[in-house]
């Protein structure tokens, strides 16, 4: 979709709005597809997370590379800040000079930190030929090196989604494994595109998660957007058909779909989103422009797994990184963007609304490599 397309005309229209929460019974729409998916019925107790009071919506600020930014993300990344600098600290403690030994203790620490045993022995290769070249002498010149080389690969990732504005709805299809935070980044999304006073659309196609449907619907009701579920247990792709051709029809800006997030060892759960996937792009060619991968920081290396197995079944453009406030091993970001490659869109800090993050590489490593007040000397 070009960013240079003119937003399409279609006030009028928008004023006369149909009832913000629509329901799709199994039968609304047939979606004929040769994968049929067969998923166990799971008993599950709905329980819809109580969400602590946000920042309204209205008064979320546009991002920037101010000083508070990068104390909130120093904030934000406390746990994995702390334990990662003071494991390095003592691994480079006293040392006059680097060594065998030293190096074999800067791999532990970021083994244990979670950056991966590929990505660390790149890191560490680095480092013993500058030590070997004299290049690094003494245990600051070994951290800011680190930190240039984290930044350095971060960057290749950093990615912010960015949606134009064009005459068919931006589709943006999120995936995710149960409890990753993919309905709550939905959300949070969401009131971003409201705040820039586009037309927004949920779409609960996890319908066989009652939980999920009930959350979604909380948060549109909170947000101001509207949202389409199903009937409990209706084939999603047939959810999903109903909601573009509404969105198509009624002049939709923004469309974001949650879906299932079984296990992703589940075979029929790949196939039931490649499903969904084809339902969206008959729909509208071309769509979904994005395909929004969201990863529980807190997993560590399950992490990576978790994203080359979405992102062989259904090819990922962008990883929504949540969590990162609640876990030490943060450093799971350096080693999922070394190995996968895959852009990042955002990265989750806390649980307010405006907490959801676009990411800046720059502003990452500065912060996880900063101590206490260091920030202050940041030239940003």
């Amino acid at each position: 979709m070009s960013e240079e397309k003119k937003k399409k005309a279609g006030f009028f229209s928008r004023l006369f709005r149909k009832d913000r929460f629509e329901e799709v019974g199994p039968e609304a729409s047939s979606v004929s597809d040769e994968v049929e998916p067969q998923i166990e019925d799971v008993p599950e107790k709905i329980e819809v997370p109580e969400i602590e009071p946000e920042t309204p919506v209205s008064e979320i600020k546009d991002e920037d590379d101010s000083q508070e930014n990068l104390e909130r993300l120093q904030t934000g990344l406390t746990k994995t800040r702390k334990g990662f600098l003071k494991s390095l600290d003592e691994a480079l403690l006293g040392k006059r000079e680097i060594d065998e030994e030293t190096i074999s203790r800067l791999e532990e620490v970021l083994v244990r930190a979670d950056v991966g045993v590929k990505t660390t022995y790149q890191l560490l290769d680095s480092v013993s030929d500058r030590v070997k070249r004299k290049e690094l002498d003494d245990p600051d010149k070994i951290l800011l090196h680190l930190k240039e080389m984290v930044r350095e690969t971060l960057l290749e990732v950093e990615s912010p989604l960015r949606v134009g504005y064009g005459s068919e709805p931006f589709v943006i299809m999120v995936l995710g494994v149960n409890g990753s935070g993919k309905t709550t980044t939905i959300a949070k999304i969401a009131a971003r595109q409201k705040l820039a006073n586009r037309k927004v659309m949920m779409v609960a196609g996890d319908t066989f998660r009652a939980a999920a449907v009930e959350q979604l619907t909380i948060w549109a009701d909170r947000i101001g957007c509207d949202v389409i579920r199903g009937k409990e247990k209706a084939d999603p792709s047939s959810v999903v058909f109903e909601a573009m051709e509404r969105a198509i029809r009624e002049d939709y800006e923004i469309v974001l779909i949650d879906t299932a997030g079984r296990l992703h060892t589940r075979i029929p759960l790949m196939e039931e989103l490649k499903k969904v996937s084809r339902t969206i792009g008959k729909k509208l060619p071309g769509a979904p422009h994005e395909t929004l991968l969201v990863i529980d920081s807190s997993m560590g290396q399950n992490a990576i797994l978790q994203a080359r197995t979405f992102n062989e079944a259904i090819p990922v453009t962008g990883l929504a990184l949540t969590k990162l406030d609640g876990t030490a091993k943060g450093g799971i970001i350096i080693g999922i963007s070394n190995e996968l490659k895959i852009p990042i869109r955002y990265i989750g800090i806390g649980e307010k609304i405006d907490d959801l993050r676009d990411f800046n590489a720059r502003q990452f490593a500065e912060a996880l490599f900063s101590k206490d007040n260091s920030l202050d000397n940041f030239d940003y």
